[in-house]
């Protein structure tokens, strides 16, 4: 090879730099020094937030200065990338920490004034049917010589033939520009030749734009509209971001997505929510996230997957080692596709957010998952399991998984039939630690007074929890006393207790009058350990 001929391009810098440089702020934003003594140390979510925007504003001045010398190896970019980052977060710094209330610091101002010279917005109008005339006048702003638009958003508002072949030429325009593309909810109230028609048009006038985000949910598409948006699909190799929530994706539809996008090799983001996809276009879906490794946020939810399907896409899951938020909610996946899933959860060592509720798991999926997920996913925040025929046999399990995920702040197991045995022993999983917790749902439990008294007594006294649901149970008057008395303090924390059926079908009246029945229980429970390890 003639090195002299050889020039090596260091901008732009991927995303894995990009998300590194994102992580490391924030560790030096939570990190105590001398000026966080003076002006106060962030809370981790600040942080990541604050990161987030110091990185993307660094970015921007970089990029824009990259653009204006397009034949320099991007030296001088990087160096200007990493001077606004080191600039912007000792602005921070000495900002110091802030209540999301009156959060309108320094990085703040400076995205609010970046995002307007970048993102052309008309989803916040009147949701109606926009005429030609008006869509001439309205994206008059993307025909201005010079202008910096990189993100549009079309959402909310309804194009037809005519409005169409008003934007499509102003959009072709831009194609060297656009990054960001949302479609949502844009032919809403047309008839479907005319809705076809129109994304044809928007398909062709943004064909070969190399877009990082693209949005075409609530559309109602169907295979037919897939395959509109063909031109666009086919020329997207770089997509990061991809949505096609509420878009009638069916067996077809699905297939028709995979067989059009020629490459997910840096998609991020999949969402596929409320769909009737089933088990055959689960088979396509799962292709496509098989070839999507840098893949970070899964959600599938709500899309009629039964076992077959949720096989496949949890063996599919187990390509993409990235994945932080897995959501499958609202399927039939049972048993086997639980099992299955839990056969690739270990391997996703940054999983923070996991959605599992109405997947008919029952006991034998739940406590595969459960095992599994104690050992693994340290930083784990998030748990939902509502409505899995989970009972109290598989709480020993749930209560060793729950004790050990220290960084929860969301746990949810409504729904199912834990009873006060389970209710007891997630009560003592929870009762040390969990610093972090703000949320707790046992609603709909065959739960009595122990449960609830045990339930309350754990999370009473955590630092920032907001709301305890053990609402729809069983619990006697004299318990629902004893838990707001336990919350006197804080009795907003207690969520509602209208359905609470003292005399639910499980409920004993002895128990009840004479306590002695629900004090052995939590007597024989109070000194039971929770096991950390098998």
């Amino acid at each position: 090879m003639d090195s002299a001929g050889f020039s090596m391009k260091l901008w732009p810098p991927s995303l894995s730099t990009r998300l590194m440089l994102v992580e490391r702020m924030t560790k030096n934003l939570i990190t105590p020094s001398i000026l966080s003594r003076k002006y106060g140390l962030l809370s981790k979510e600040e942080a990541e937030e604050d990161a987030k925007q110091i990185e993307a504003l660094a970015f921007d001045s970089a990029n824009q200065h990259f653009d204006k010398e397009p034949d320099g190896d991007g030296s001088s970019a990087v160096q200007l990338y990493a001077k606004e980052s080191s600039k912007l977060m000792l602005e921070v710094i000495k900002r110091g920490p802030q209540t999301k209330e009156s959060a309108e610091g320094i990085v703040s101002e400076k995205v609010k004034a970046s995002d307007e010279t970048t993102i052309f917005d008309i989803s916040k109008g009147r949701r109606d049917f926009i005429s030609a005339e008006e869509a001439s006048e309205l994206l008059k702003p993307l025909s201005e010589p010079g202008n910096n638009y990189k993100r549009i958003c079309f959402s909310n508002r309804s194009f037809g033939v005519d409005a169409a072949k008003i934007a499509g030429p102003i959009l072709s325009s831009l194609k060297d520009q656009l990054t960001e593309v949302d479609l949502s909810d844009f032919v809403a109230g047309r008839p479907e030749e005319e809705a076809l028609e129109v994304m044809e048009i928007f398909s062709s006038a943004l064909d070969a734009c190399d877009l990082r985000y693209l949005d075409l949910s609530n559309n109602a598409l169907g295979e037919k509209g897939i395959r509109a948006f063909g031109a666009l699909l086919k020329s997207q190799k770089n997509l990061e971001e991809l949505y096609l929530m509420n878009d009638g994706i069916s067996e077809e539809a699905a297939q028709a997505v995979c067989e059009l996008i020629p490459s997910t090799d840096k998609l991020r983001i999949l969402h596929f929510h409320n769909n009737m996809t089933g088990d055959e276009g689960a088979l396509a879906i799962s292709k496509l996230v098989k070839h999507s490794p840098a893949l970070e946020d899964f959600r599938c939810s709500s899309t009629r997957v039964g076992s077959e399907g949720g096989v496949a896409l949890s063996q599919a899951l187990g390509e993409c080692r990235n994945l932080k938020k897995v959501d499958l909610r609202d399927n039939m996946f049972g048993v086997e596709a639980g099992i299955a899933l839990s056969n690739v959860l270990s391997i996703f060592s940054g999983l923070t957010e996991i959605y599992l509720s109405y997947l008919n798991l029952e006991d034998e999926g739940s406590i595969a998952l459960a095992n599994v997920l104690k050992e693994s996913a340290p930083s784990l925040e998030v748990l939902e399991m509502d409505g899995n025929d989970i009972t109290a046999k598989a709480a020993p399990v749930l209560a060793a998984c729950i004790a050990a995920k220290q960084f929860l702040t969301t746990l949810k197991l409504g729904e199912n039939e834990l009873k006060d045995e389970g209710a007891i022993l997630i009560a003592k999983a929870l009762e040390d630690g969990h610093g972090q917790l703000t949320e707790v749902d046992m609603s709909t439990n065959a739960i009595r007074r122990a449960g609830a008294r045990c339930l309350a007594q754990a999370v009473v006294n955590k630092p920032g929890f907001k709301v305890l649901n053990i609402n729809g149970n069983f619990i006697s008057d004299e318990g629902i006393d004893e838990v707001k008395d336990i919350f006197k303090n804080s009795l907003h924390v207690l969520g509602p207790l209208d359905d609470n059926d003292p005399e639910g079908e499980d409920y004993d009246e002895e128990a009840d009058e004479g306590g002695d029945n629900e004090n052995d229980l939590e007597t024989r429970l109070k000194d039971l350990d929770i096991k950390q390890e098998e």
